[in-house]
């Protein structure tokens, strides 16, 4: 039987916002496969394909050089899950390159690679992780029920239900469970210091955050969320330093050049500001904040 994810799940298990799944989407990048009652949901197959992407990008790559590799990668992987667990996806910034078995190849291509720049792919390499055996079809938004035998993807997505659903204390346990079972699950500790970040829990959530970014530099959602509470604390200069960093590793997230945008302008760095405003426009103009936007750039102008 064939696992499905819903577009919320694969954004809290790769920490990657909806709006950034539905551009991939919405511009043939990378996306879903399966069209089930008028939605759509990704496979074990298109995981692959979302995480190699966000970490090619990560890795320097653009998106011409990682969409050229895209389609040919979903041919070379295995249909089965247990092979694609010993898969990984790598790059030295130029070439990519898939690993199974032992045998390096070109997905492009398909020809073997005997000699690959090691040294340059120490700092970049990435593996493909599979989910958990055990880890429910999600084809409904409704939670799983736990069970002894918990696994840490599980219990992240409980606590994402369990959230959704705004048991706030459930969610707490859950993350702080799948914490214990898995300590670099990024994912979770972003999602934990959001609990905390509402709270008003400054210095808990800042801790979680740093701690995210501490185990995956390149989550995008973590440094955004601390740009935004660095901010609260009156540390703007910091604030506009990490979101500078979030716009530059994934040009596509709208709100974190919103948030630059106002930041910036605050601060009499006007031009730049409109250029992030203009951006945000660019991603997602019909928002009701692309109306603010619309605002400020008429007001900038002025």
């Amino acid at each position: 039987m064939t696992e499905l994810y819903s577009i919320r799940d694969v954004a809290r298990i790769f920490a990657l916002q909806e709006s950034r799944l539905r551009y991939w989407m919405q511009t043939g990048f990378v996306g879903p496969t399966v069209r089930k009652g008028g939605r759509f949901y990704y496979t074990f197959q298109d995981l692959i394909g979302v995480k190699a992407a966000k970490d090619l990008l990560a890795a320097g790559l653009t998106m011409q050089q990682v969409r050229k590799n895209l389609d040919s990668l979903k041919v070379a992987l295995p249909r089965d899950a247990t092979p694609a667990a010993r898969l990984r996806i790598c790059s030295d910034g130029e070439t990519i390159v898939a690993i199974a078995d032992d045998v390096a190849f070109e997905p492009r291509t398909g020809q073997v690679v005997m000699a690959f720049n090691l040294p340059a792919l120490a700092g970049q390499l990435t593996a493909i992780g599979t989910p958990p055996e055990g880890v429910p079809t999600t084809v409904e938004d409704a939670p799983t029920e736990a069970n002894d035998g918990i696994t840490a993807y599980r219990g992240f997505l409980e606590a994402c239900a369990a959230e959704d659903r705004g048991d706030q204390e459930l969610a707490e346990h859950l993350y702080r469970q799948a914490l214990d079972l898995q300590p670099s699950l990024a994912a979770a500790r972003t999602n934990l210091g959001n609990l905390c970040y509402r709270r008003g829990e400054l210095a808990a959530a800042r801790a979680l955050y740093e701690e995210a970014l501490e185990h995956e530099p390149h989550q995008a959602e973590a440094r955004y969320n601390l740009g935004n509470l660095l901010e609260d604390l009156g540390e703007t200069e910091l604030a506009i330093a990490e979101l500078r960093r979030v716009t530059l590793a994934a040009p596509e997230f709208a709100d974190a050049h919103y948030n630059l945008g106002l930041l910036l302008a605050r601060v009499g760095g006007l031009a730049q500001a409109q250029r992030h405003l203009q951006r945000y426009l660019e991603l997602d103009p019909g928002s009701d904040w692309a109306t603010r936007a619309r605002t400020y750039l008429t007001d900038l102008a002025a």
